[in-house]
């Protein structure tokens, strides 16, 4: 498959990647719509079996809407795309907030996340400004967002108020604009193929917590922290993780590596990803909602739009800086 990829035009290859993808999903929705008729005689068993079906259809849902975003974004100009990104990162700050209690003391720190930074790291990265746009928010935002609360004269549990727009702020912006800063990335003979590249992450991530999802569905082995997620074992965990791998390997013809280097690029992404969707599982347990979706609209976790992207808004930075400091691009 390496090879055969390789061989082919970045128009070519697109068509195939795309083909593949939206192919198998729609096999894979016909095969659990059918899955989802089955009936049982046992009442708990029922319930128990119409429960996994409701996860396999909120995956199912997430991979779709992925898929989709990523196609409008490969069909676009990257000006188009950043905005896009922008709007995603948007909403994702908008649904981890609305569940996070704020009080009047954090308007003037709400208005700097959502007016000022959001936009101010979007554009950084279009003018292609990495040196700023990687520091802007961690250092520049953080230190801002608690001066503005603290001028609005409003002690009450401001450590805790400064800490949650802070982790909003770093995931749901920082975390999600590596993203499109993909394209940034000048690799000698792969000029205009850097969305290939945001394509292969994506891939890589989704997969892992697919086959992650799946395999913790039939092994039912004892979960890690079962306080936080009864879905994440070391098992299942093992089995995303290489699966997903091996796929970035198969996928290696789209990138600029050999399949060794994208296998391991691949485990990178998907440790990170992996890793950061059981931490926002544990911030949904701290707030008492199963998703990031408005309050009893799913059941499933994945009722809302960072339920989608949490992965990776971990993913995206950790592999595009690893990308930077192996290769000193």
């Amino acid at each position: 498959m390496y090879y055969y990829l390789k061989l082919l035009s970045p128009t070519e290859q697109i068509g195939v990647m795309f083909q593949v993808i939206f192919g198998m999903l729609l096999l894979a929705t016909v095969l659990v719509f059918f899955a989802s008729t089955r009936e049982h005689a046992d009442p708990k068993q029922a319930e128990r079996y119409h429960a996994d079906m409701k996860g396999l259809w909120a995956t199912l849902r997430t991979s779709w809407f992925m898929a989709a975003v990523f196609w409008i974004s490969w069909m676009s100009n990257p000006i188009f795309t950043l905005v896009l990104f922008a709007l995603v990162s948007l909403f994702s700050l908008r649904e981890f907030l609305t569940l996070s209690p704020t009080r009047r003391g954090d308007h003037r720190s709400l208005v700097m996340a959502f007016f000022v930074l959001l936009p101010a790291q979007y554009w950084l990265i279009g003018l292609g400004y990495y040196d700023l746009f990687a520091v802007f928010i961690p250092v520049y935002g953080f230190l801002a967002l608690p001066v503005l609360s603290a001028l609005a004269n409003d002690p009450q549990r401001f450590l805790e108020r400064s800490a949650k727009l802070q982790w909003g702020v770093m995931v749901c912006i920082y975390g999600m604009s590596h993203v499109p800063a993909i394209l940034l990335l000048k690799f000698p003979g792969y000029e205009g193929r850097n969305a290939f590249l945001m394509l292969f992450l994506v891939l890589v991530v989704q997969t892992c917590m697919l086959a992650q999802h799946l395999a913790a569905r039939w092994l039912h082995r004892l979960p890690v922290a079962p306080a936080i997620s009864q879905s994440f074992h070391w098992h299942s965990w093992w089995i995303g993780m290489l699966v997903a791998s091996v796929l970035g390997a198969a996928l290696a013809g789209i990138t600029p590596w050999v399949p060794g280097t994208a296998f391991a690029f691949s485990f990178i992404a998907c440790l990170a990803g992996s890793m950061g969707h059981l931490v926002m599982k544990a911030i949904k347990r701290d707030r008492g909602i199963p998703s990031w979706g408005s309050y009893g609209r799913a059941s499933t976790g994945a009722g809302g739009l960072l339920d989608r992207m949490d992965g990776l808004c971990f993913a995206a930075p950790v592999f595009y800086h690893s990308i930077r400091w192996y290769f000193g691009i």
